[in-house]
Formats: C-alpha cells, structure tokens, sequence
C-alpha cells in the first residue's frame, strides 16, 4: 500500500533538526520520512536524542538524491509541495493538501533548490509578521506538517 504522506529532508544540516522532525511527523501521522543527500540518519546521538525514540518507529529511508526521489514520487502520483518562499507560493493559510503527498523541507541555508523545485507541483510559505521572514526547519516543517495532518 502506497503511504498517503511522506516527508522529504533533502541536505538537512544539523541533526537536532532532523530528530525533531522525525518526533514531529510521528505526532502528525507522517507515514516515512526519507532522508536525502548529507543528512544525517539513525542511529545518530544528535538526532536520536532530540526525535525520543520516534526513528526507531517511523518509517524511515536513505535515498542519495533528492531529485530521483521525487522523481520517483510523482511518477507513482504524489503531490509534490515544497515549503518555500517563491514567486508562486501558495500561503499555508489559503493552502489546501491533496494526498497522496509528499512535503519537501529545505536546508537550513539554501532552502529548497531551484533544482528540487522543477520537480514540485507547487510550493507553500508560511506567513511571516516579523523582520526576520524565516523559521527553523523544524519549526517550519511542524506548522506545514500538523496543518496538512488536519486534512487526512
């Protein structure tokens, strides 16, 4: 059975991050995560220290790269969504999910790529009322995630 909801971490630079969104996805029903490029995997103290025990229930797999992830994604039907402030990005308030979906997070410098983006169907941002017009990927990531869980 094809997961309804999937969670993409392409060159996650730090390990806190990606344990925390393995804790989180847990929380939101997030059926696997999939790790990409540099970032970091279990077992790994930073990150097993920060997701409580969750890599060791979640679904969990390494793929090398990004864009034949994704590639392989939409080829078996998922909506491709990247949270990332672009031209066309649909505000996380008026967004709407259709599943099966796969949420593509960015780094925590570079964001989601121009080259990652080619394969998304669409991306989301987050509303910003501060100066500083970003969030921490983790923190980014357990908004857009727990605001798609509401409409599984």
């Amino acid at each position: 059975m094809k997961e309804k909801f999937v969670l993409v971490l392409p060159d996650i630079r730090s390990a806190h991050n990606v344990g925390a969104m393995f804790r989180t996805a847990d929380a939101c029903g997030v059926d696997k995560v999939y790790l990409t490029g540099y970032t970091a995997r279990p077992p790994h103290p930073q990150l097993d220290k920060v997701s409580l025990g969750a890599e060791k229930w979640m679904s969990w797999e390494y793929v090398p790269q990004a864009w034949r992830l994704l590639k392989q994604l939409k080829k078996m039907g998922y909506n491709i969504v990247a949270l990332e402030q672009t031209t066309k990005s649909v505000s996380l308030k008026k967004w709407r999910p259709k599943f099966p979906l796969c949420l593509v997070m960015g780094n925590e410098v570079t964001g989601v790529t121009k080259p990652l983006l080619k394969y998304c169907d669409q991306s989301v941002d987050i509303p910003m009322l501060g100066l500083k017009k970003s969030l921490n990927v983790s923190v980014a990531a357990g908004i857009t995630m727990y605001h798609a869980s509401q409409f599984l």
